[in-house]
């Protein structure tokens, strides 16, 4: 089977290494002939642990082949997956014009039957626009093609994206007709040899269950920032709580975790654009809309413990302060949405000088904000000078740190946990001044 992977950002590539590893011939398109360039080299421009391997190896195998001309592979593929961005409008509401493009270009250049496959997050009702777009460009030209449209959201977390891909939980098509259904189960199928974890629906409901799935998981989050944050008021311990709720089977274990806000990719616009769908339909999504607010003020939870500590912005002025973890969460290095962006943007703005670490976010952060603050280059290189700690991203490395160094370079004793990782009886032994969430 030929497959044609249009869009090489984390979904795409990910999606089309892995389908070449299973034996499929992939081809993934982009229009940054740069990227195209890298990536023909063997150079991978994401952090996605597993990945670079695969890309190098199915590369090597001729499996897998990149281009940034899909007009010129398009009649030697059966299916077209559109894995390019949507990114949020000013409104909330997904942008569409580059899955619309690449819908123009199919219509304006296949010659034979092709299954045209959504894989980006888009609202309910996409699949229909790419649909007519592609029919009125077969119609300018004059031809009668037959072809279908379907939908497959991804359920991909970063830092664990291929074993995700590889393992799915669950698989969900969206089709119109018996021959698209076909044609994925086919593609699919060697996914499926331990248990069928393939679900078919009709297209609208696959487009709704990505964004209900990412809301849901959004809700979890937030829920429990709330509750960390009353907890703190009453004297409760929110561990405790979460151990509490999570052993109740209808609850569950899973995103029960407080913190200082989820960030990335997928929660924060995938939130915003369900909540302006529902608007567009004249239904206010007011669960939704109370999750986004909980998060953006959860953000800034750690800087309002380090200015009551101070007690007062203007005390900032001058005080060093080191940050632990830049990416929105371990295994990546993306910061799309991180609550770091925040916290250093705050700290700068107050007169503080800001020393950063993250494993692998470094290069990330440097090209979103340049020289704006100190880079380290270690865990203990961050703290060396600093009056206070603020913990933002929940790597490894991070949780158990030598209490004897952290002492010797750190000037003050403010510890600041804001993923609830680290040993609250050992930092206080040693003289730290330690606070957390939701305890």
């Amino acid at each position: 089977m030929n497959v044609a992977i249009v869009g090489t950002g984390y979904v795409g590539l990910v999606t089309g290494t892995c389908f070449s590893e299973m034996g499929v011939h992939v081809t993934c398109v982009d229009v940054d002939e740069h990227k195209i360039e890298a990536l023909n080299q063997g150079i991978v421009p994401i952090y996605e642990p597993g990945l670079e391997t695969l890309v190098k190896k199915n590369k090597k195998s001729g499996r897998l082949k990149f281009t940034t001309r899909l007009e010129d592979i398009i009649n030697d593929v059966d299916i077209v997956f559109s894995a390019v961005g949507t990114p949020p409008d000013e409104d909330g509401s997904a942008d569409l014009k580059y899955v619309l493009e690449v819908a123009r270009t199919i219509g304006k250049h296949m010659n034979h039957y092709l299954l045209v496959v959504t894989k980006s997050t888009v609202p309910v009702g996409t699949a229909q626009k790419v649909k007519a777009v592609i029919q009125e460009e077969l119609d300018k030209r004059g031809v009668d093609i037959e072809f279908d449209v379907a939908s497959n959201p991804e359920f991909l977390k970063e830092g664990n994206a291929v074993k995700d891909f590889m393992s799915p939980d669950r698989v969900v098509v969206g089709v119109e007709s018996e021959r698209a259904r076909k044609l994925m189960a086919r593609l699919y199928k060697p996914f499926m040899i331990v248990s069928d974890r393939l679900i078919f629906t009709d297209i609208a409901s696959a487009e709704m269950i990505k964004y209900a799935a990412n809301s849901m998981l959004a809700t979890r989050i937030s829920f429990m920032n709330d509750i960390a944050n009353l907890c703190e008021l009453v004297g409760a311990d929110v561990n405790m709580v979460r151990k509490g709720i999570g052993s109740d089977t209808r609850i569950g274990k899973k995103f029960l975790y407080a913190g200082c806000g989820y960030g990335g990719s997928c929660f924060p616009k995938d939130v915003k654009a369900l909540i302006k769908t529902a608007a567009d339909m004249g239904y206010p999504m007011r669960v939704l809309q109370a999750v986004e607010e909980v998060n953006k003020d959860q953000k800034l939870v750690l800087y309002r413990k380090i200015v009551n500590y101070y007690g007062g912005e203007e005390q900032l002025k001058d005080k060093t302060v080191a940050i632990w973890g830049l990416a929105f969460k371990p295994e990546t290095d993306d910061m799309r949405e991180a609550p770091s962006l925040v916290l250093i943007d705050l700290l700068l703005k107050a007169g503080a000088h800001v020393k950063v670490y993250d494993p692998v976010a470094m290069d990330e952060c440097r090209r979103r904000i340049g020289d704006k603050v100190t880079y380290a280059h270690d865990m203990y290189d961050a703290v060396d000078g600093a009056d206070a700690l603020m913990l933002v991203t929940e790597w490894k490395e991070l949780r158990m740190p030598n209490m004897e160094t952290l002492k010797g370079k750190m000037r003050g004793r403010l510890v600041l946990d804001g993923r609830n990782i680290l040993d609250a009886d050992e930092l206080h032994q040693a003289g730290f001044d330690y606070h957390c969430i939701g305890r």
